[in-house]
Formats: C-alpha cells, sequence, structure tokens
C-alpha cells in the first residue's frame, strides 16, 4: 500500500510539473474523443442510424478516429461516397441472408455492434495486409472501404469485383470467428490437416495450399483459422465457385507427400463438417444460405 501511495504521489508531481498556468496552449489541437471531434451530423449519418443502427443496434463508425486502429499504421479515412453503396452491399449481401436463413433474433444476438471503416488497407511489417479484423465479438474494422465499386458506381470495372468479394470474404470470416466462439466446431476438423499449421502461412502460393487441403494460405496459420477461412471461401464463392478451387488442386505429390486425391478428400471432409456444424449448431441451412449469398454478390456486379 505504501509503494502504490508513493506511485501515485509521484505520478501527481510529474502531471503537476507538466503544465503550469503560465504555459501557452493556444497551439495545441483538440484530440479526437476528448472534446475535439465535435461535428454536426447530416444525411449520411441519418441513414446509417435508420438503415442499420435502429433495426439491428449495429453502429457504423466513418469519421475518422487514429485511436480505433493501430497509431502505428498508416490509414486515410474512407470517401464519404462510398460508405451508403459498401454499407448497402454489406446489408444485402450478409445482414439480410443470414436473418433469412437464421431469423432476426439470431443475427441481433450474435452479430458485432461496432463496425469502423478505414479507407485503405492496413500493411503489416510481414508485407501481408490485413483487410479486417474483430475484437471479442462486438467490434469489426474493416479497412480498404475507398476500393469498392460495383456495377451501380461511377468508374466500376469487373476487376472491381475481386476487392469487394474480399471485403464480403472478411466479413463472412470475422462472423464465423464469433459463431465457433459462441459454441465450438467439432474437435475432429482440427484432426484433417494436424502437423500442417504454420506461422509462415504468407509465404505459401496459392496452390501449394491448396495441395496440402487448405481452401487458403491463411488457413494454414491454425486451426480456427482454417475453419473460418472454410466458411467465408464457401460462402463468398458459392458451391460452384467452391468446386472449382478443389478441382484445381495441381496433380501430383506435394513438398508434404500429400496426392491430389488426398488433398481433396481433405477440402471435402472440412466442407461437410462446416455443414454439419451449422445445421446442429445454429440449425440453418449451409447451402442454402451459400446460394443466396453468392447470388447477392452477383447482383452486384452482373
Amino acid at each position: 500500500m505504501k509503494l502504490i501511495n508513493a506511485f501515485f504521489f509521484l505520478l501527481s508531481v510529474a502531471m503537476l510539473g507538466a503544465c503550469s498556468k503560465k504555459d501557452d496552449l493556444s497551439g495545441v489541437q483538440n484530440i479526437p474523443g476528448l472534446g475535439g471531434d465535435t461535428w454536426v451530423p447530416g444525411s449520411l449519418d441519418a441513414w446509417l442510424h435508420d438503415t442499420i443502427t435502429v433495426p439491428y443496434n449495429i453502429d457504423v463508425k466513418y469519421k475518422w478516429d487514429q485511436f480505433e486502429f493501430d497509431v502505428t499504421k498508416t490509414l486515410v479515412p474512407p470517401k464519404e461516397e462510398v460508405v451508403i453503396p459498401a454499407v448497402r452491399a454489406i446489408k444485402k449481401v450478409w445482414i439480410d441472408n443470414y436473418i433469412n436463413a437464421a431469423g432476426s433474433l439470431f443475427f441481433k444476438r450474435y452479430s458485432p455492434k461496432f463496425f469502423v471503416l478505414s479507407g485503405s488497407a492496413s500493411w503489416n511489417d510481414n508485407q501481408t495486409i490485413t483487410l479486417g479484423t474483430a475484437e471479442g465479438g462486438r467490434k469489426v474494422v474493416m479497412y480498404l472501404l475507398n476500393e469498392f465499386r460495383t456495377k451501380d458506381m461511377d468508374g466500376y470495372s469487373l476487376r472491381d469485383t475481386a476487392n469487394v468479394k474480399q471485403i464480403f470474404h472478411v466479413i463472412e470470416h470475422e462472423f464465423g470467428h464469433i459463431l465457433h466462439q459462441t459454441i465450438m466446431y467439432p474437435v475432429e476438423f482440427k484432426k484433417i490437416c494436424a502437423g500442417f499449421y504454420t506461422g509462415n502461412w504468407n509465404n505459401i502460393q496459392d496452390t501449394a495450399a491448396l495441395h496440402a487441403g487448405f481452401v487458403t494460405p491463411y488457413a494454414m496459420s491454425s486451426e480456427n483459422e482454417d475453419f473460418v477461412e472454410m466458411i467465408s471461401t464457401m460462402l463468398t464463392e458459392g458451391r460452384g465457385g467452391f468446386d472449382k478451387i478443389v478441382n484445381s488442386v495441381p496433380d501430383g505429390v506435394s513438398e508434404d507427400g500429400v496426392t491430389k486425391v488426398q488433398a481433396q478428400a481433405k477440402l471435402r471432409q472440412k466442407e461437410a463438417m462446416v455443414v454439419s456444424y451449422f445445421k446442429s449448431a445454429y440449425n440453418i441451412d449451409f447451402y442454402g444460405l451459400q446460394r443466396s449469398t453468392r447470388k447477392s454478390i452477383d447482383d452486384l456486379f452482373y
């Protein structure tokens, strides 16, 4: 207790010595979040409130606040003109389809309650890109919003399709984490590719990951990431697209001794476990959800 009191005494002295009445603070800028970020809500804020916050209890923050992100990253805010098209598409692809598949009570119970938007991607030291993060099932940070383009937006071309699909992939991925953290998937899933998980996933090519039985290189980072990468890939690519991925496993034997047939069998095992998990854990027809999700994505582009 004496040590604690001494600490707070020294801290108080330091704070008193840091600033005095004679200091000129006229040039100090306002600090966001501490009363310095005042602004008048406009039509965009009203739209977000009526479309997302009121019906789903989800707050969407697009106004720039560096403290919502990793302060070591260099990022840019989202352009306001992309916020409504992006959020409207997210509602169409993610919210509406889950509600149709499992009901509004399910979605309101498990959906994250706070979305933070960034205009750019977040680059990591290992030259990988973070496109989304989730914190405790409550907050989701979405990056790269300024690259969002669909067929009804100016400047759109089919080259933009991959960027938009990646945004949906991230949302489905993070929501998959919330679901499995609430009800864990069968332990047997972890055994399918046991021994192949690695922290070196960012140096592995897509074809090499497939040949090991993983749907993406990032799926090789851990069992949990493997599970949600399966969910997000299967939903965004659709059943036909996932079949193409499985069929694209290279011929021959991988460096780890896995044959094409073995790799395809691993992917099909994982597919079956995802479908079974959604039914047993949440009474969701996964193939029905997959079909409607993919149709919603296609409607944005074609």
